[in-house]
């Protein structure tokens, strides 16, 4: 399995495209203008409490104060607003929490008129991005996450990433963060730490305690509200979050960033160092990769698939629903339930890729094709739980429901990543009327060609629009050149005055339009 990260830079945003087998399944975009990025830290003011919602606005410089509900202020709150205080009128300059007198912990279930007052002073870390018309969501209970630990200031806790399974490992790892970590932290081990030495962990450590230091240091007479940690720049905690021995190439085309990722690379993995390359060609990264294309055809209302299956996906303010369907395709399946099984695998996998491409989150609802077979549904069910293991968002899947239906909850950390895929209608400028891109119709002509091989027609010709038989026609090698090395056989290609833009037509030797 090959895993590249593809970063391409321009004057205002950075994209980042991960790649599985060439195959797109991620896609980030890190833009200028975004001041509120998960992780990023603010001293902020307490707008007002609302004993309604049992949670306060804050105000932390968006349009619309930040939510904080009393479920996320964390225990420790008594202790983080002491510190906050002394920290901020220059009383206390020792940040190390060493000496530092914790308070008596929140009731859990406790009011947050209690907890909380109007104007009053508070760390807070973004855990959700504005979306929509909502503003960010934020914690009190603050962690700064590093390469293989994530540092818990005002805690005494020591846990272990769930997906580190081994028991022996985790008693090992928890013995040696244990030993490490400084009074008034509390530490989780994340699971890239598996089989890391002491020195390792302990010089990550380090590197957060110093960012702890930092943040502290401007707290003292800063304005109101302030970003005082901001999160590590995109590539760099993508990387951080991402990176593993599987990954076979990272391409960047922009100097600057390429020494950026050169020098964390060589620091977090200096076996690794090598994959990183610098791209210098004139033709575009996201062109080179096939990426481009893949953005055009992943996203959008409907989605196709192998075989001629197709998804739907439809949006909705409440949730996200997704319809399976087998489309229009030939299958040797000895019944309609091995047809149906096959079709649901296919749609599970790309559906988990789907999910992650897109940043898909909250509740979304998959419509598969019917299984009566017991067995199936549970062969389904555990196929997609396996695709949906490398999803680094929180998310649970339950079970298919009678009607053949899968819920799935999805954490939405940030926007959905929203694509135009449709573009201005050339036969019908003056209108604005869209139709889908070319480079989707061409995908579609593809589709429909290895259906018709697969029933051995005999001699095939091909109708379309001028420019769309220039395109599949003209370089070395054209794309029907590709088709015939690929399908051996050589497909006449004819262009039509007449037909509209995105119009094409299949016929037989005998000239009948194959419908």
């Amino acid at each position: 399995m090959d895993k590249e990260l593809i970063i391409r830079s321009s004057s205002d945003d950075v994209d980042f495209a991960l790649l599985k087998d060439g195959k797109l399944i991620e896609l980030q975009k890190d833009e200028d203008s975004n001041d509120f990025a998960v992780g990023d830290v603010f001293i902020a003011k307490i707008r007002k409490a609302v004993p309604g919602l049992n949670a306060a606005f804050v105000n932390v410089g968006y349009e619309k104060d930040a939510f904080l509900h009393y479920h996320d202020l964390g225990p420790k709150l008594p202790s983080l607003l002491k510190f906050t205080k002394r920290v901020s009128t220059g009383k206390l300059k020792e940040f190390s929490l060493k000496n530092f007198p914790f308070e008596k912990d929140i009731d859990k279930d406790g009011k947050i008129t209690d907890a909380l007052k109007s104007n009053q002073s508070l760390l807070v870390q973004i855990v959700k991005e504005p979306i929509s018309t909502k503003g960010p969501r934020i914690s009190s209970e603050l962690s700064i996450a590093g390469r293989y630990i994530v540092l818990v200031p005002f805690s005494t806790r020591i846990s272990i990433s769930q997906k580190i399974e081994d028991r022996e490992e985790k008693d090992r790892l928890k013995r040696l963060v244990k030993s490490i970590t400084p009074q008034g932290f509390g530490v989780i081990v994340r699971t890239v730490a598996q089989g890391k030495k002491v020195a390792e962990l302990d010089k990550d450590l380090q590197n957060l305690l110093s960012r702890w230091t930092a943040m502290c240091k401007k707290l003292h007479k800063a304005h109101h509200p302030t970003k005082v940690l901001g999160e590590m720049n995109k590539a760099s905690s993508i990387l951080r979050d991402i990176f593993n021995d599987t990954f076979t190439g990272i391409t960047v085309d922009d100097e600057t960033l390429y020494y950026q990722i050169k020098d964390y690379v060589q620091e977090i993995a200096p076996e690794k160092e090598s994959i990183v390359k610098l791209y210098q060609s004139k033709n575009p990264i996201f062109e080179k990769f096939g990426i481009e294309r893949q953005i055009k055809t992943s996203f959008g209302k409907t989605v196709s698939m192998a075989k001629g299956a197709y998804l739907v996906i439809e949006h909705t303010e409440a949730l996200h629903v997704i319809d399976v369907n087998s489309g229009n395709r030939s299958n040797k399946a000895n019944n309609q339930e091995d047809t149906a099984l096959e079709v649901n695998l296919i749609a599970a996998t790309e559906m988990a890729r789907q999910l992650r491409l897109r940043d898909m989150g909250g509740i979304i609802v998959v419509d598969f094709i019917d299984l009566t077979n017991a067995e199936n549904r549970q062969k389904l069910f555990n196929h997609l739980r396996d695709e949906m293991k490398d999803d680094r968002a929180k998310h649970k899947i339950l079970p298919p429901s009678k009607f053949g239906l899968i819920q799935i909850t999805r954490q939405r950390v940030r926007p959905e990543m929203n694509i135009k895929t449709r573009e201005e209608n050339p036969d019908e400028i003056i209108n604005g009327s869209e139709v889908e891109a070319p480079i989707g119709l061409i995908e579609k002509i593809n589709q429909d060609l290895e259906r018709l091989i697969k029933k051995d027609y005999k001699r095939l010709t091909l109708n379309t629009h001028p420019f769309i038989a220039a395109f599949l026609t003209k370089g070395i090698p054209s794309v029907r050149t590709k088709w015939f090395l690929e399908h051996k056989k050589w497909v006449k290609i004819l262009p039509r005055d007449a037909y509209t833009y995105l119009e094409y037509h299949f016929f037989d030797k005998d000239g009948n339009q194959i419908k």
